[in-house]
């Protein structure tokens, strides 16, 4: 049996190719090892969202090629995808694919093998507005209590900064019949919560009026949902412009939708917001969070900030500031801004300083920080259903609640991908604390 090892840089989408990547292997006779294992084969796939992910994508193919010489290395993702010449010099490299033709990975595994040593396989294909989404199945061999299942790839938006439709090419959407088998699967696997996930998961079923199929996310969230033994669905990051109303109503009424909605800020400067070439203003954004809040008001909404955009001014940075602090966000993700290659943000001009980013940073963390734990105060009271995951130590399991908060409450193991009832009673760090009821 030949062993092969996985290495995953990157978002939840990449993880989820991977999982699948797995289960093919598995199923062609393949024993999934450690990374850190002696293998027959290394798949590294990759990320390039950010100089700091490329740059641990260079460094993890050079560690296995130094490590195991005679085995195989296999390079997938978005680094191919986006700089093939690039991979294809890195000595050691054997096959790279891109974010393509996964389904054919053991085939192209396989005849590379065969020709060890004598040439690299190259598979990174051109992705066209015909390319069509790739149903791989989903990778159900895990331990972990949430599964995420990819139903939405690629992007048209072109935000300035952002390197992921070159990466991942342009809108394409898994079929609901496709939604509902896997979703049956991972069901059957054991999986309390499944977490539908997409490059831009608020453009589900897009371009598929071109054929004269009008579904949107509502569709595929209904798809999922009518699965026998459904437990728990969750969603993914989306743009708040692309909330739909309908989907704001199940959300309030249908108590296996998880009640918390990813919805990237980015900047709450409109100037910074137009150079992005984000698709609404702050006055929309505020506008939208009012919606959400008044058809969902104990939802949870986390975000994504960028510090340090090209011409980024300390006064357009005191702007964000105050806009997020207003947003009332349960947690804020925040990201320097990171300079990529051949998008229209990298030759703009009044870039800023590293040191300059990071203080910046480290501002807003201190506003996230505060929101946090006003998020978390107001939790303090309810009774909300816990997925328990993993033992805190011996006497504690921890979870997360549908508005995506940690909670941790007396009890053992043998909570482990169960959900129940708790009551949410104080705080500790960033974490409730509570009791089953």
């Amino acid at each position: 049996m030949k062993k092969i090892a996985f290495y995953t840089l990157g978002c939840k989408v990449n993880q989820a190719d991977t999982a699948s990547m797995e289960g093919i292997f598995r199923k062609a006779g393949y024993e999934v090892v450690d990374f850190g294992s002696q293998a027959d084969v290394y798949l590294i796939n990759t990320c390039v969202v950010t100089n700091t992910g490329q740059r641990k994508s260079r460094q993890i193919i050079n560690r296995a090629v130094r490590h195991n010489p005679l085995s195989l290395i296999v390079v997938t993702g978005c680094y191919p995808q986006t700089a093939p010449e690039e991979v294809r010099a890195i000595a050691g490299v054997d096959v790279i694919i891109g974010n393509q033709e996964r389904a054919r990975i053991v085939e192209l595994v396989e005849q590379a093998l065969e020709n060890k040593q004598t040439e690299i396989l190259d598979n990174v294909q051109k992705m066209t507005v015909d390319t069509k989404f790739e149903e791989l199945g989903v990778g159900t061999e895990t331990d972990k209590t949430r599964a995420f299942l990819k139903i939405q790839e690629g992007c048209n938006q072109y935000c300035t900064y952002c390197i992921i439709p070159y990466a991942r090419g342009p809108l394409r959407s898994r079929s609901l019949e496709s939604i509902r088998t896997e979703v049956a699967k991972l069901v059957a696997a054991g999986y309390k919560e499944v977490v539908l996930i997409g490059i831009h998961l608020g453009c589900y079923g897009k371009e598929l009026a071109k054929e004269g199929l009008h579904v949107t996310l509502y569709d595929a969230v209904k798809a999922a949902l009518s699965v026998e033994g459904m437990c728990r669905l969750r969603l993914g990051s989306l743009e708040s412009v692309e909330v739909e109303p309908r989907l704001l109503e199940l959300m309030a009424t249908e108590p296996r939708l998880c009640k918390h909605l990813h919805l990237p800020l980015q900047s709450g400067c409109d100037k910074i917001l137009q150079a992005m070439h984000r698709p609404y203003d702050t006055a929309r954004f505020t506008e939208l969070l009012h919606e959400i809040r008044a058809q969902v008001p104990d939802v949870g909404i986390t975000t994504d900030v960028i510090v340090g955009f090209p011409g980024e001014t300390e006064e357009d940075f005191q702007t964000t500031l105050q806009f997020a602090e207003k947003c009332g966000f349960a947690k804020m993700h925040i990201f320097p801004y990171s300079k990529r290659k051949g998008t229209p943000a990298e030759k703009m001009p009044n870039q800023v300083d590293e040191a300059v980013k990071s203080e910046r940073a480290a501002r807003l963390a201190a506003v996230d920080e505060k929101l946090h734990h006003a998020m978390l105060e107001s939790m303090v009271g309810k009774v909300e259903e816990v997925l328990f995951e993993q033992p805190v130590d011996a006497a504690h399991m921890e979870g997360l609640c549908g508005p995506y908060l940690r909670v941790v409450v007396p009890g053992t193991s043998e909570l482990s991908n169960t959900i129940a009832k708790v009551r949410l009673t104080g705080i500790v760090e960033d974490w409730l604390t509570g009791e089953i009821v």
